[in-house]
């Protein structure tokens, strides 16, 4: 965002102890979307193309910190790399305070944006019009107008009626607890979010005091200070309370849920992805939908997952790191989840219901894998099938094999895992165990209930199974 004149350095407030979050769990570590609110905070930064980030902890700092040990890239984006640090706050004496402790590592000759690492749903374009509107000289303010402001900093400016819209350059913030009755009716508020210049930023900290009722030092009073010293302040105001809205409570983080996911729907159906109910989807990473996906409800999608043209998912499935290819049907009630191996699902492939596919999974075209088969680290040729009741561990299967009811690949030794070959056209009967390592050869037969520990023959049936005996007319043991 910030151009060779003017560097971009962004510093984030994460030292606060959440104490209404009711959680041993820092605040900024809980999780939005399935990535931590500082996370979100960071992200965008990144997207400025911010030169530096600070983030000031406190509350379990060292927790923090380790949670954002390779943050250097936003997620899901190729943004250039930036400059992380992390300077301390203890104790917390106040949000001027806090950016006091940036002091010593922020260079002169940026503009400064000051973020909240509990605030994350600020959409980068509002940033890159604030620091606009900062222009490298003023201090910027980024305000929003409240039905109800209660505990907000009120915003004064000059030449506006004490209640209802604002006008003209901002004069001072005054906080809730420091207000009049008459200034409590001013409805536009400051968000914690402000565009300044380094030069100006610094020597106002140093002129702080906690003369106030709370016995802090409040970063809002740089405002008086800017007045004082004859540097524009000025107000971008929006009308997206989400955008500003912090999370302090379980509650409150639920709500943000809510409308980051809204939000997302609406743009997936923009772009022509059916949802069945957009209230009932949940993106925790990066989805992407090719042409004419439909959803159905209750879906989860975690990581990387990319689902190709005509993609229908059923509902209440959980879907993670996988790339589901053109026209696959992913039946309801399946659990899909590749972790840092992936899992990929092949063109025209049915899966479910009630299907699970672990890390390593390679399903080729037309395969079927049905209900409650689960398949890890194995990749399944064109039209193979397993349809009812399997495990397939650790094995290349081939085209057009049949996989019975029942059966399992033994890859698992105890101490190494094997690998089981099954060539193309095979039928594994019901109820049969492959013991890995094994190979069973193009064509054959294995006949049902039985366990195989040797390679089979091409075209061969294998049969391995105690012989059948029947007693006559025996009788259980009776008490």
């Amino acid at each position: 965002m910030a151009d060779n004149t003017h560097p971009l350095d962004v510093v984030i407030m994460a030292a606060g102890k959440g104490t209404r979050m009711k959680s041993k769990l820092p605040k900024v570590l809980h999780r939005l979307a399935g990535r931590a609110l500082l996370q979100h905070v960071v992200d965008t930064a990144a997207t400025l193309l911010a030169r530096r980030v600070i983030v000031i902890t406190g509350h379990g700092a060292m927790e923090v910190e380790a949670a954002l040990a390779h943050p250097a890239r936003a997620s899901g984006t190729n943004t250039p790399q930036f400059e992380l640090k992390f300077v301390r706050q203890e104790p917390q004496l106040g949000t001027g305070h806090a950016v006091q402790q940036a002091v010593p590592v922020l260079p002169d000759d940026g503009i400064v944006v000051v973020l909240s690492g509990d605030v994350p749903l600020t959409q980068p374009d509002t940033l890159r019009q604030l620091i606009a509107a900062s222009g490298g000289a003023k201090l910027a303010l980024l305000t929003l107008a409240m039905a109800n402001p209660t505990g907000y900093g009120r915003i004064l400016r000059g030449g506006m009626a004490m209640q209802g819209a604002a006008q003209g350059n901002v004069l001072a913030i005054v906080e809730q607890k420091d207000a009049t009755d008459a200034q409590r009716q001013i409805t536009e508020i400051y968000s914690g979010i402000m565009a300044v210049p380094a030069v100006h930023l610094k020597k106002w900290l140093a002129r702080l005091d906690n003369k106030n009722a709370q016995g802090e030092f409040y970063l809002t009073d740089i405002v008086k200070f800017a007045v004082a010293d004859g540097v524009a302040v000025v107000g971008f105001k929006i009308d997206d309370e989400a955008q500003v809205a912090g999370v302090n409570s379980p509650v409150q983080l639920a709500e943000l849920e809510r409308v980051y996911q809204k939000r997302l729907a609406t743009q997936f159906m923009e772009q022509g992805v059916r949802l069945a109910d957009p209230a009932r989807f949940d993106v925790r990473g990066d989805l992407h939908c090719a042409q004419d996906v439909s959803i159905d409800v209750n879906c989860v999608f975690e990581g990387n997952v990319s689902l190709g043209e005509g993609v229908k998912i059923g509902a209440n499935c959980v879907i993670a790191n996988a790339v589901i290819e053109a026209g696959a049907v992913i039946h309801p009630f399946t659990h899909i989840d590749g972790e840092k191996a992936g899992v990929t699902v092949g063109a025209g492939a049915l899966v479910g219901p009630f299907s699970r596919l672990r890390p390593g999974a390679r399903l080729g075209p037309e395969v079927h894998v049905g209900n409650f088969v689960e398949v890890k680290n194995s990749t399944l040729a064109k039209g193979a099938k397993a349809n009812h009741l399997a495990y397939l561990g650790d094995a290349v299967v081939g085209e057009r094999v049949n996989y019975g009811a029942g059966s399992i690949t033994a890859n698992y030794d105890g101490a190494f895992k094997h690998t089981t070959v099954i060539e193309a056209d095979v039928h594994i009967g019901s109820n049969c165990v492959l013991v890995a390592p094994v190979t069973i050869g193009a064509g054959g037969t294995v006949g049902g209930g039985s366990t195989i520990t040797k390679d089979t023959p091409a075209g061969a049936l294998s049969v391995a199974r105690g012989k059948q005996v029947s007693i006559a007319n025996w009788k259980r043991p009776a008490k």
